[in-house]
């Protein structure tokens, strides 16, 4: 379990890349704070999710694509709930500037990674006897 969570954590360093690049984007296109993270969360999620069937959890695939896909989705909200809570707190609580979309960013990142451990480990790549 260790090194799987090891696996998920440089998957989630990766994904925290996208999602604040994807944030960024989102902010010069005139998103905003918020909508802009729905977006760049979402992007995250999936990127992780690629990494994460493959070199995290390498179990032998017995549902389609599209089906660990929305459970991984949905299973990513618990997490992406508390992430998005602690980002939200950081935009409104502290002053805005060039740097705090990737701070709150990676604020929410961590305050969510253990909840999405234990969604993927226990329900999505949960390994069949």
């Amino acid at each position: 379990m260790k090194r799987e969570f090891v696996r998920f954590a440089m998957a989630g360093a990766i994904g925290f890349v996208v999602d604040a690049g994807v944030l960024y984007g989102m902010l010069a296109l005139g998103a905003g704070y918020f909508v802009g993270r729905c977006f760049s969360f979402v992007a995250a999620v999936w990127v992780t999710w690629q990494i994460n069937r493959r070199y995290t959890f390498a179990v032998g695939r017995n549902k389609s694509w599209w089906t660990e896909w929305w459970q991984y989705l949905f299973a990513m909200m618990g997490g992406g709930a508390v992430n998005y809570a602690a980002y939200a707190a950081m935009v409104v609580l502290l002053p805005k500037g060039g740097l705090l979309p990737v701070y709150a960013v990676a604020v929410g990142s961590i305050a969510g990674m253990a909840i999405n451990f234990l969604g993927a480990r226990l329900w999505v790549f949960k390994k069949r006897s």
